[in-house]
């Protein structure tokens, strides 16, 4: 049973208050007020969402806070995971060198995986938040709210010697992560992480120090991550003050959809699943939430390869088209989706390693 948003809010809230004391990094758990007031804002479109607890250093860009159901995705950032087993820990041991190459395996992609440098940046996030009674959460867009895996989107701002800082840029300054724009450049804060990140690099901080066990292949992920947030970027420039172009990641997008069902609209989303329909249509979706993407829809397989959305897999696209409701004959239920007939309708991000099909000129017949 999935409950309504409110009904989400009344259970955290109770929980919040009537669960067992944790004892969170500064002192005791909040009062039913302040803990009703800081739920509610949380699931609400808003920028400044309020002052909590951190309970729990997940990792170097990962914090937990009093009384929340999941936990806070720090952007701007991307700090090297921790190990989760000891496999991982002695495989490190034997040989750095021979561990990468077993981690990444066939990738054609940077990957993520357990590093000597995530627990450096675990560590120093906790020293971090020694002693801070408080934190301020804010976001980067009053849209986003939640990442695809329901953690939140946030910026942890802490009074250090009476001023308040970003962590999240201030992470980036002590070289525990760099800047990462692989979801769209920083809205606010996109000078302060280039300038943090250029003063760890000159200063050979943590995962720029020559000889450290950390990803050895940063000028590749660097340049991957540019060219999707310089995609993004061009995309939103170009959205101002266009209610049809609509970033699918935005909580109301699909209220947007809706609203604009029957005339075109230009939609930025990355590619997930592709569902070959053998036959019928096949069915591509645009990562939105876990169990809850947008579908494109394909009849015409031509179309399908020659657009060149199955080699973006987990790339941004722009789709240009109309949505219209589906209707499930069994279910009787009815699903938004975007029909892709052509396939100039979809526009590829321009990504290193990554060659577009070249489209053929349609000719005039006889």
């Amino acid at each position: 049973m999935i409950r309504s948003t409110p009904a989400i809010l009344t259970w955290l809230i109770a929980a919040a208050v009537a669960a067992p004391s944790c004892t969170p990094v500064g002192g005791e758990r909040y009062s039913r007020k302040v803990a009703q007031k800081s739920l509610k804002k949380l699931e609400a479109p808003g920028i400044e969402l309020g002052e909590f607890r951190v309970t729990k250093v997940v990792d170097g860009d990962t914090i937990r806070v009093d009384g929340l159901d999941a936990s806070l995705r720090l952007l701007g950032m991307d700090s090297e995971e921790t190990f989760k087993n000891e496999q991982d820990r002695r495989a490190v041991e034997a040989s750095w060198t021979q561990y990468l190459k077993d981690k990444k395996g066939d990738s054609k992609r940077p990957i993520k995986a357990a590093t000597p440098l995530g627990e450096v940046a675990k560590d120093w996030a906790k020293k971090w938040f020694e002693g801070v009674k408080t934190v301020r959460i804010e976001r980067d867009h009053a849209a986003e709210i939640r990442d695809r895996y329901n953690r939140y989107l946030a910026y942890v701002f802490a009074e250090k010697n009476g001023t308040w800082l970003n962590f999240n840029v201030e992470g980036v300054r002590a070289g525990m992560s760099p800047y990462f724009p692989k979801y769209g450049y920083s809205r606010r804060f996109h000078n302060e992480f280039v300038a943090a990140q250029d003063e760890a690099k000159n200063n050979k901080r943590g995962i720029w120090e020559p000889g450290v066990k950390s990803f050895p292949d940063y000028a590749e992920r660097e340049a991957w991550w540019n060219a999707r947030g310089a995609f993004v970027e061009a995309f939103r420039k170009e959205a101002e003050g266009k209610p049809n172009y609509i970033d699918i990641t935005h909580w109301d997008a699909l209220q947007q959809l809706e609203a604009l069902v029957g005339k075109e609209v230009h939609v930025l989303g990355t590619v997930g699943d592709v569902r070959i329909g053998e036959r019928g249509p096949t069915r591509v979706t645009l990562a939105r939430r876990m169990n809850n993407d947008f579908p494109l829809i394909f009849f015409d397989k031509d179309v399908l390869g020659t657009s060149g959305i199955m080699e973006w897999r987990s790339e941004f696209v722009v789709v240009t088209g109309v949505p219209t409701f589906y209707e499930n004959k069994q279910s009787k239920q009815k699903q938004l989706q975007i029909q892709i007939d052509r396939a100039s309708q979809i526009k590829l991000s321009e990504i290193p390693g990554l060659t577009a099909p070249t489209i053929a000129p349609t000719t005039a017949g006889p």
